[in-house]
């Protein structure tokens, strides 16, 4: 012991930090950024639908972290699993090799509300990793190469993940990708003729988030998956952002009568805790069992903490039905915000997409909410779309309120514009 504390006081002393630093100066100093404009909250606290910046100031989440958070931040249920499970144990070794219970509870919980064919799971730590195992599930199981997937859709930055991502604006800046990747336009018919013997799989989101909160068109959808059925190759689907509850059913495949061959999810799946997974059969598994054993491994993968946050999360899900609370989400704010300014709004349940007529309009609005308290979901990437995914567990007065807001901005936004014109 005296071995290692003597190296950890000399590295110590040696990268002492700045103590005079704030938190603010630390961030933009040491904090690799994602953009030149962050925006900069300075996060004290977050419980249910609300988090508050250092100055006290009250915020209503209406993107949930990005649709991470439907049962809203902190929720007692897993806020509870987290700290039982803090008195047992955290990481011991890497995933599949010991028996956890964390992940075996959580395993058997989740398959036990999918169909039958996906009767087993793959955890990971995220979507993107969770697509990433899937691509490379579908490669091993039928040992080809060719990949399809559709313009617009989103699947994440990693190599995999960003070669059947349908935006140039993600991609572009690290071609070349995966070879042998096919785009084809979502809801059309050519896709058809195009998944093969070939095929290892084609991949895409039920509703494309990023690309647009586009819903798959029914019928559509099922002759994609009997042509995949025809061929042999893998139907994947893409649920990071849409699963759990969010569409008014639990994943929004069972809106279609369509059943992927592998299933891909994250993001509420852990209720506020870094998960992700990927779902499908024992058949299909095999193919990381064997030549060689071993060939997709995980370090941090199923982690016991967010296996058990994930747990109590599904838990609350199922034993109160949230995904009932959808329809009357996407209700209400259909009605509260059928104003003058806005374009169309589209998805379903509490997975919606506001389109607002231009990008300095579309700015315009999120800015006077966010300066009213409210945050609204909107990247430079999406121009004119808002994606609104508040949490399932807001209530209607909270609910109400935010819908006021965005109501108000938007009349505030054209009555300068109209002012400006005259």
């Amino acid at each position: 012991m005296t071995f290692f504390r003597h190296h950890y006081s000399v590295a110590f002393s040696m990268h002492q930090p700045n103590q005079t630093l704030s938190a603010r100066d630390a961030f933009y100093r040491h904090v690799a950024l994602t953009s030149d404009a962050p925006m900069g909250i300075e996060i004290d606290l977050a419980e249910g639908p609300f988090f508050y910046d250092t100055t006290g100031r009250r915020y209503t989440d209406f993107i949930s972290g990005i649709a991470v958070s439907t049962l809203g931040h902190r929720h007692p249920a897993v806020v509870s699993a987290l700290r039982a499970q803090l008195d047992r144990h955290l990481h011991v070794m890497v995933y599949g090799e010991f028996i956890q219970r964390p992940q075996s509870d959580f395993a058997r919980l989740l398959t036990s509300v999918l169909p039958e064919s996906l009767d087993r799971i793959y955890f990971v730590n995220s979507g993107t990793e969770a697509n990433e195992g899937a691509l490379k599930l579908a490669k091993k199981h039928t040992g080809r190469t060719k990949l399809i997937a559709f313009r617009n859709s989103y699947h994440g930055d990693t190599h995999g993940a960003l070669s059947v991502t349908g935006r140039d604006v993600y991609r572009d800046p690290y071609l070349p990708l995966l070879p042998d990747v096919y785009f084809f336009d979502f809801n059309d018919d050519a896709v058809l003729e195009a998944v093969d013997s070939q095929t290892a799989a084609v991949i895409l989101e039920p509703i494309q988030g990023e690309g647009g909160i586009i819903p798959s068109q029914k019928p559509w959808l099922q002759k994609l998956r009997a042509r995949c059925t025809e061929t042999g190759a893998c139907l994947i689907f893409d649920e990071i952002q849409s699963g759990f509850g969010r569409t008014g059913k639990l994943f929004a495949f069972e809106h279609y009568g369509v059943v992927p061959d592998i299933l891909c999810m994250a993001k509420a799946m852990g209720g506020g805790m870094p998960v992700g997974g990927f779902a499908a059969s024992s058949r299909l598994f095999e193919a990381f069992m064997y030549d060689p054993p071993l060939n997709h491994v995980t370090t941090f993968g199923g982690h016991p903490m967010s296996c058990a946050a994930g747990h109590a999360a599904l838990s609350f899900t199922l034993e109160h039905r949230l995904w009932e609370r959808a329809p009357s989400i996407e209700k209400q704010i259909r009605e509260g915000l059928d104003v003058p300014g806005v374009v169309e709004i589209r998805g379903m349940g509490a997975m919606l997409g506001l389109v607002l007529p231009d990008f300095d309009t579309t700015r315009a609005v999120v800015e006077r909410c966010l300066e009213h308290g409210l945050l609204l979901g909107w990247t430079l990437h999406s121009n004119t779309l808002v994606r609104l995914a508040p949490p399932l567990i807001i209530e209607d007065e909270v609910l109400q309120e935010a819908i006021g807001i965005t109501r108000e901005s938007i009349a505030f936004v054209e009555a300068a514009k109209s002012s400006a014109v005259k």
